[in-house]
């Protein structure tokens, strides 16, 4: 029997440090997500001066496409 890959229903992208010098120890942001299957996770955390997400880009998404599409971001960041 075929399990149907959960895709992503609800996301939240939090908190994003404090400018700097003072966010210099904050953490860095974390994408939670709840899947359509209800499993809550945080997937990654990533630096926003480096690349950048919206809430949206993540909505139906299956956790490795959302993997994918950081991954495509990190080498964009790298390569400009």
């Amino acid at each position: 029997m075929n399990k149907a890959v959960p895709c992503i229903q609800k996301c939240s992208i939090q908190p994003y440090p404090r400018p700097m010098p003072e966010g210099m120890l904050d953490a860095m942001p974390q994408v939670k997500v709840q899947f359509s299957n209800g499993e809550e996770k945080v997937l990654f955390e990533f630096y926003p001066d480096e690349i950048s997400f919206t809430e949206n880009e993540f909505i139906g998404l299956t956790e490795e496409q959302v993997h994918q599409l950081r991954m495509k971001k990190d080498i964009e960041f790298l390569q400009s």
